[in-house]
């Protein structure tokens, strides 16, 4: 078997079938010898599995709870057959070209390529800017501060600077749209399920890259990508969870005393830098879910320090 898709479910409602209703579209000419697609479910409760009929045969993992993306993620590449993993999220829809397009990038014997992504259109029809560098100390402190939202280019982390127009060899492309072998997936340990939620894939990237392998972006054919589709409903859980995974990253690949400042710097500056942005754009949701937000990381403290917990 060529391709196993694997996506992970939660709460994702029409998303969902969309999804798997693009894939059957997109690879309408492969045989159901070529390809597989394994759905994960998170312990959804809003029935979107048993509101996905789709035209797209597909296997379902029910979870029974919400184990986090790159934890659902490895369960499902236990049970894939496929000599590739396309990890595709359910507010993301395939495009024809775009799998034969990455395998045969993949498979280049000029350059040695370990992850291929591609260019992502979004709702309004635009290129979302989902390529990353790897962020450093001085990146990472800009986020937390939120001098980010100030000067952009300060963090230099986000590739927003750049048009996403050609193809490009990168540091790494967003696990909406991230396919690989599945041997190298495997080698590595998959994701670190430290990581609950965000920057999972920006952690395995940067194995990929330690490996000796590039992560390779590519500007055509594109596919879909609502962006947020399904986090969008949960805006306090989204900012705990990304600035959580952000205090693990910087504990698992900086120095510890940077990574301590980065945490201080978290900490005390970033929920009052938050708030005077969300005043200042008269939010009062986003006022309030940074509170909420900061309130679970400063219970989850504890438990982050404890051992073994953090990288």
């Amino acid at each position: 078997m060529r391709l196993s898709i694997l996506i992970v479910n939660w709460n994702s409602g029409p998303l969902l079938r969309r999804c798997l209703d693009s894939i059957g579209d997109a690879l309408v000419a492969w045989t159901r010898a070529d390809y597989e697609v394994l759905v994960v479910d998170n312990g959804s409760t809003d029935g979107s599995l048993s509101t996905a009929p789709s035209s797209t045969p597909h296997r379902v993992l029910q979870l029974g709870r919400n184990c986090g993306f790159g934890a659902a993620c490895n369960r499902a590449a236990e049970l894939a057959e496929g000599e590739y993993l396309l990890l595709l999220n359910p507010d993301g829809e395939l495009r024809a070209g775009c799998a034969e397009r990455c395998i045969a990038e993949l498979q280049r014997r000029d350059i040695a390529v370990g992850v291929c992504g591609l260019a992502l259109v979004d709702e309004h029809g635009s290129i979302a800017r989902s390529c990353a560098r790897f962020p450093g100390f001085a990146s990472l402190l800009c986020s937390a501060s939120g001098l980010n939202a100030l000067w952009p280019r300060l963090a230099g982390w986000q590739m927003t600077d750049w048009d996403h127009a050609s193809d490009c060899t990168v540091d790494h492309v967003i696990g909406a749209f991230y396919l690989m072998p599945a041997a190298l997936f495997r080698r590595l340990g998959g994701f670190d399920e430290r990581f609950f939620l965000y920057l999972e894939d920006l952690d395995l990237s940067l194995r990929v890259r330690q490996a000796g392998l590039m992560t390779r972006f590519l500007a055509e054919p594109r596919a879909f990508h609502l962006g947020g589709g399904v986090s969008r409903q949960v805006l306090a859980r989204r900012l705990f969870y990304s600035t959580r995974s952000r205090v693990l990253y910087a504990f698992k690949h900086l120095p510890r005393w940077q990574g301590l400042v980065h945490l201080a710097v978290t900490l005390i500056v970033e929920p009052v830098a938050r708030s005077l942005h969300a005043l200042l754009r008269r939010s009062l949701p986003d006022f309030k879910a940074t509170w909420r937000a900061f309130r679970w990381m400063y219970r989850e403290l504890p438990v982050l320090l404890g051992r073994n917990a953090l990288p």
